[in-house]
């Protein structure tokens, strides 16, 4: 049995007549007839009451249509969502985050995308930069963000498109001496205590360390935090200054002011990480998101 033998039975119980069917289906009476009687030799019923006129269904045909006509739905539902999904409008995309992407581009990119595709489920999985790369070496995670690494370049498995810069700003209590400047040389932090992220939350804390090494100084760290809201926390609590990425700006702490670097900064390029080898529409419509945003 075919599908065209349940739209031939469909087109013939709903015309009551082989000759109109016949018609409305562009093919010859007779073959239809054949196609008719083979279908109800293959089921073992009869379908018509070939002796009524108009042509009548028996109880068994009656039973038949209902269950035809909704076969027929389901598989012109199937196609539709089968092209649905190959022009990335519903399935899903699982998308690894960090305070730093999190903080800047993100909510643009989930508003825009979810603006174009409401059907398509996104699930968010707050993770370091860390073990989102290995989430999607793993193939628990469709797109990651991170810093733009050397190692990025020499693979071959993965596959990157630069998003942004990002550099460093100061953290200041709001009541520090230093919060009026509109920028602060490095080296005047010299003698300040240091409240700093771990390195699972900034990668780039050695180099960080470097930085204030070239200023003239090693900083004096009193303090590290996990989360940059605890960073934040203490500096505004008045245990140390704090330097952060830059998208740190847009979180908004009481008792914390943002000061620019004067001088050399540490500039960071941001990427977006997928697998080369995944085609997934979902995700490259998402990739055009991003490119628009960055462009």
């Amino acid at each position: 049995m075919e599908l065209r033998h349940l739209r031939y039975f469909i087109a013939v119980a709903e015309e009551k007549n082989f000759s109109y069917a016949a018609q409305r289906l562009h093919i010859a009476q007779p073959p239809l007839s054949q196609q008719i009687s083979a279908l109800e030799a293959e089921i073992g019923v009869k379908l018509f009451d070939r002796k009524k006129r108009p042509l009548q269904l028996t109880s068994a045909g009656q039973v038949f249509l209902a269950e035809a006509r909704l076969v027929l739905t389901q598989v012109e539902h199937a196609i539709i969502q089968t092209q649905r999904a190959s022009r990335g409008e519903i399935g899903e995309l699982v998308v690894g985050t960090n305070s730093s992407i999190a903080n800047s581009l993100l909510p643009d990119m989930l508003r825009i995308f979810r603006d174009r595709f409401p059907y398509v489920k996104l699930v968010l999985r707050e993770l370091t930069a860390a073990q989102q790369i290995q989430e999607l070496h793993n193939r628990r995670l469709d797109i990651a963000f991170d810093r733009l690494l050397n190692s990025y370049q020499q693979n071959t498995e993965l596959c990157y498109l630069p998003i942004g810069r990002e550099s460093l700003v100061i953290a200041l209590p709001k009541t520090h001496p230093l919060a009026s400047q509109p920028e602060i040389p490095l080296q005047d932090l010299a003698h300040e205590p240091f409240v700093l992220p771990s390195t699972e939350l900034v990668p780039s804390y050695t180099e960080i360390i470097h930085l204030c090494e070239q200023a003239g100084f090693f900083p004096n760290v009193v303090q590290e935090a996990t989360w940059m809201i605890t960073v934040l926390s203490l500096v505004a609590g008045g245990v140390g200054v704090a330097l952060l990425p830059s998208n740190v700006q847009n979180l908004q702490r009481q008792g914390v002011v943002y000061k620019p670097i004067q001088g050399a900064n540490l500039t960071r390029e941001i990427v977006v990480l997928w697998r080369q080898e995944d085609t997934s529409p979902v995700l490259h419509e998402f990739l055009k998101v991003i490119q628009e945003l960055t462009n």
